[in-house]
């Protein structure tokens, strides 16, 4: 018995030294992971090879009620472990144990409703749109709509830990949301997108029910999670202009980007309709042409319901490109458009704009981004039987190029999965409506990687345009009184950073040759799950107690120019990594943006974006797997005047 737990120690030695960074916390807290809504997991574990040999835990319970549109999220550092948090149309919440799928804890939040709206698709009625996670106040926030003598959407926040109900909350948006005199209600609303999370602030969208009727709006209504009496709401003026797309809101981390469907009786005025709208914080609209963009044939697409708004905004970085920071729309008209963010530019050309090759509609669904030595990438499934991949060149304008396109059964919204940010790149989807698999692609050619298992892997109740989450060698799909786990052959738990500043690092040179990954893939697939089916019970991380990492030790920044600086700190033993804030107040009244709780696994990092002749401050925090430390000392920093 000693030699065979010293042989497995040894050997789970040498995996999780062979993973850098390992005990990374990792956390999943939103739509597609990230604000941009990019779909990107960095997770070292998943190479073509592993991949190729994913398969489904069978030991992974999963039972939950009612049916699933919601993405699962994953959260660490709880006082029972890893969790998955996944919610239903019934109107329930799960808390479940992330390696055996056992329940921790659940809610039930009120009656769906199951009759009395005007039309709709979706029976019962309670949460579609995936919730997002505060991660900093443990809070989970999400749109539940509950039946009653009148029919209300109301936002909750629930602590993550224990399922209750946060003091303050909920929000009933009838009675709070109100824009240009137009008062929200519920009764013609329906919340499909995922709730963004942005400074402090919880964005969650609407759009109607399927069928168009009532007068329904887009509407974004953003709430104070600090202060929910806090509400702020814009809606189009016109009506209809519904924000269907499943990832709801995206954002570069400062504005808020949703795109609207077609809009009714504008006597050819436009309202608001078939359009990316750029919104700041509040949600506020100044109404300029800088913060709204819509096609010149906008009212042809109004009049033959060709909606803009079928697939949520991406946010796209380019290097190389000018514009290089950019926003992705793709329409019911099977067109690509591409905008620059930073100026939408009103009713006008976009930047870039491609017709797609596979002639379906696109709707319903989140798109993806990516980035390999190749170029940059953007992915989505149509309303066919295809998934295509586009290729944005970097130049001056950047144009929309063919990548590859393959058919594939189904009406999923695709994840992504990179060993380090550019390399290994593999396009995941489910066949939702479709074979009911999971299926993985080279992100560079559309070589097959992962073709759906065997009987074992067949997931049932999938619905359509839902996605799939990625954490610790892991993939996460949610279904319809069921969440499912798929785990890689090495079953060691790898890292999975959510930084979305990992995803944009410059991309490093990748194996091109295609063929490669799918005829390596079965060969060696076998022999990892041989020698690695011994490790699975991962307990042994956390048969040695850990406790809370101590407060680090701030130092002098470095590196000081006019825009930027470097934050330094001293390592901490027992940490698994450190959450930074960078504030112009001493108390941190305020953050800078994209600097507020900030995960960091070095003991440096650079902030950029400042302004000149700036004092700033910053501090930083300890966690592990256990809890996160005290404050550290304050450091002040003033960037140079020029």
């Amino acid at each position: 018995m000693k030699s065979s737990i010293r042989i497995f120690l040894f050997f789970a030695g040498i995996v999780w030294s062979a993973v850098p960074g390992i005990d990374a916390q990792v956390n999943v807290i939103q739509e597609h992971n990230n604000l941009s809504r990019d779909g990107l997991y960095i997770d070292a574990a998943f190479t073509p090879v592993a991949a190729a040999g994913l398969t489904r835990d069978l030991n992974f319970d999963g039972t939950i009620s009612g049916n699933v549109y919601a993405q699962p999220l994953y959260i660490e550092g709880g006082p029972v472990g890893p969790m998955i948090i996944a919610v239903t149309e019934s109107n329930n919440v799960y808390a479940l144990n992330a390696t055996t799928g056992t329940v921790i804890w659940q809610r039930n939040l009120g009656p769906p409703v199951t009759s009395g709206l005007p039309c709709g698709n979706i029976n019962p009625l309670g949460i579609t749109g995936t919730p997002v996670i505060d991660l900093a106040s443990r809070s989970l926030f999400l749109d539940a709509l509950i039946d009653g003598a009148t029919k209300k959407h109301f936002i909750y926040s629930l602590n993550a830990d224990t399922g209750a109900t946060n003091s303050g909350w909920p929000v009933d948006v009838n009675a709070a949301a109100i824009y240009n005199g137009i008062s929200f209600t519920s009764l013609v609303q329906n919340e499909r997108g995922g709730l963004a999370l942005v400074n402090g602030r919880v964005y969650v969208s609407y759009s109607g029910h399927l069928g168009d009727c009532g007068a329904y709006r887009g509407w974004v209504v953003g709430v104070d999670i600090a202060n929910p009496s806090n509400v702020m709401a814009w809606a189009t003026t016109a009506i209809g202009g519904g924000i269907w797309g499943h990832g709801g809101v995206a954002s570069d981390g400062t504005n808020m980007f949703v795109i609207t469907g077609n809009t009714f009786n504008t006597g050819g005025n436009w309202m608001g309709g078939e359009a990316i709208i750029r919104l700041q914080a509040g949600p506020l609209w100044t109404g300029q042409p800088t913060d709204y963009w819509a096609p010149s044939n906008w009212l042809s697409l109004d009049n033959s319901d060709t909606d803009l708004g079928g697939v949520s905004a991406t946010v796209i970085d380019v290097p190389g490109a000018t514009p290089s920071q950019l926003v992705l729309a793709l329409g019911k008209d099977r067109n690509a458009y591409l905008i620059n963010r930073n100026n939408l530019g009103g009713i006008t050309v976009p930047v870039a704009q491609a017709n797609m090759v596979s002639g379906a509609t696109n709707r319903g669904t989140s798109a993806v981004t990516y980035r390999t030595s190749q170029g940059t990438y953007f992915a989505f499934h149509d309303d066919g039987n295809a998934i295509s991949a586009y290729k944005i060149t970097a130049a001056n304008p950047p144009a929309i190029v063919s990548g590859w396109s393959i058919g594939q059964s189904g009406r999923g919204s695709p994840w992504v999965t990179t060993t380090d940010g550019t390399n290994n790149v593999i396009v995941w989807v489910a066949g939702v409506g479709g074979d009911q698999r999971l299926h993985g692609y080279n992100g560079d050619t559309g070589a097959v990687i992962y073709a759906g298992g065997s009987a074992n892997e067949l997931m049932t109740g999938t619905r359509q345009w839902n996605t799939g989450m990625v954490a610790r060698g892991r993939i996460y799909f949610g279904a319809d009184n069921k969440v499912y786990a798929f785990r890689l052959p090495a079953g060691t738990p790898t890292p999975t950073p959510t930084a979305t500043a990992t995803a944009t690092a410059t991309a490093t040179a990748t194996a091109t040759v295609t063929s490669t990954p799918t005829a390596t893939a079965t060969a060696t697939a076998t022999a990892t799950a041989t020698a690695t089916v011994p490790p699975s019970p991962t307990p042994t991380a956390t048969s040695t107690p850990v406790p809370t990492p101590a407060a680090p030790q701030a130092l002098r920044a470095t590196n000081v120019t006019a825009s930027s600086f470097t934050a330094n700190w001293t390592s901490v033993g027992g940490a698994t990594g450190y959450r930074l804030d960078v504030s112009t107040s001493s108390t941190f009244a305020n953050y800078v943006p994209g600097y507020q709780n900030l995960d960091v696994g070095t003991t440096s990092r650079n902030v950029t974006g400042l302004t000149r002749n700036t004092t700033y401050y910053y501090r930083l925090r300890a966690y592990n797997g256990n809890g996160t430390s005290p404050n550290s000392n304050v450091i002040k920093v003033k960037t140079r005047p020029h």
